[in-house]
């Protein structure tokens, strides 16, 4: 890779200095992102500063990501790797929330150190593309400024750093001014800066950008255990003459009971039994203990309310298409109509999803673990070297 301070010579033979960026991040989600803002955020620092000669790395990075626990130090972790690349300065992507106080931190930038952390839960769950590369620009300006005001990190004429400097400061001056959903900028030294957000509505949106991360959609799948638990009971129940009476006899209420019943007993069985309930006792870390509980609550419970609907359309189609009308008609002694159909798809889905707890229960720690946050241990030696080069 080379030397970050190298330099290099532009067509017009002038010198141009090269500057490598590493983007770290945990994987899933953060990792997905910085792969498609790598490319925007070398496209718009060619743009912005044209006598420099940009590199942008990603690296995936296995102690970033929430399965490996909230006590990693993330500045130290992205300087270490940035040493070791040789990278000029880095920027790391994780699915951890920050926090300072109560109020959350959508980014935290160490000038010293030349490196950042972005927190990609508190940029929401929306239109993150735009607002990680947003982030990280700002970031850039913050630590790019810095050292180029610093004469013994670069080899560049006088003219040349004024020149930088001088693009900087109206770039930072532009986006200080600009209302972004990123929060303010909070100093606490001349050499750390913290983009803060307001603490209500800060966290309501570190609550959704962490499901989001999750990806609770995908959970059931992960799930083997369950999900044949889930078809196994419902093929059986599907098949009952039995319970097509029971589900024909039963009204809205009894339904709904069933139904909300059966999603509750599998969403527990995954968080209790599994050891995804987290507590402490120290009282500075109960703010983040009860803001990741959240999270994981409402992981699970949008996986079990997708498995479920997953299972109504399954079994609805399943029995619209096997049980003849004639036979159901017979068996419930009275004409039937697409009410009748539904009502026992819903009886059914209900009764698998309550299969589908039983089998949550044999599934691993760490099967439940990787399918609620997508944590793979085993990947760690692999993916901690795997990156790609914009």
């Amino acid at each position: 890779m080379g030397d970050a301070r190298s330099t290099a010579a532009d067509g017009s033979g002038q010198e141009r200095q090269r500057f490598v960026v590493g983007l770290l991040a945990a994987p899933g989600l953060a990792q997905e992102l910085s792969g498609k803002i790598a490319g925007t955020l070398r496209t718009r620092l060619r743009r912005r500063f044209p006598d420099i000669e940009w590199h942008v790395v990603t690296r995936t990075e296995m102690l970033a990501g929430a399965g490996a626990g909230m006590g990693v130090d993330l500045v130290r972790l992205t300087r270490e790797r940035m040493l070791d690349e040789g990278w000029q300065v880095a920027l790391c992507l994780t699915d951890l929330p920050l926090h300072v106080g109560r109020r959350p931190v959508t980014a935290h930038v160490s000038v010293t150190l030349g490196v950042g952390v972005i927190s990609v839960p508190a940029l929401g769950a929306v239109d993150l593309r735009d607002r990680a590369a947003e982030v990280a620009l700002r970031m850039m300006d913050r630590l790019f400024t810095r050292r180029s005001e610093d004469g013994r990190q670069s080899a560049r004429p006088t003219r040349m750093r004024a020149r930088v400097r001088a693009r900087l400061r109206a770039r930072m001056q532009e986006l200080e001014e600009l209302s972004s959903p990123l929060g303010r900028p909070y100093t606490p030294d001349k050499e750390t800066v913290r983009f803060v957000t307001a603490a209500g509505q800060g966290n309501l949106r570190l609550l959704v950008g962490m499901v989001r991360a999750n990806r609770p959609w995908r959970l059931v799948s992960g799930l083997s255990h369950a999900l044949v638990g889930a078809l196994g009971a419902g093929a059986f129940a599907l098949a009952s003459p039995g319970l097509w009476q029971i589900a024909d006899g039963m009204g809205l209420g009894r339904v709904l009971t069933l139904a909300f019943g059966s999603m509750a007993a599998i969403s527990g069985t995954l968080i209790v039994a599994h050891g995804l309930w987290e507590r402490s006792p120290s009282p500075e870390a109960r703010d983040r203990v009860v803001l990741m509980n959240l999270a994981t609550s409402f992981t699970v419970i949008l996986g079990v309310l997708t498995l479920y609907a997953a299972l109504l359309i399954i079994v609805g189609v399943c029995g619209t298409a096997l049980i003849p009308s004639s036979v159901l008609r017979n068996q419930l002694h009275h004409p039937v109509d697409l009410g009748d159909y539904l009502r026992v798809a819903w009886t059914v889905s209900s009764l698998a999803t309550i299969g589908g707890a039983l089998g949550a229960a044999l599934e691993s720690d760490s099967a439940v673990r990787e399918a609620a946050y997508g944590y793979r241990p085993s990947e760690r030696s692999d993916a901690n070297r795997r990156g790609t080069d914009a």
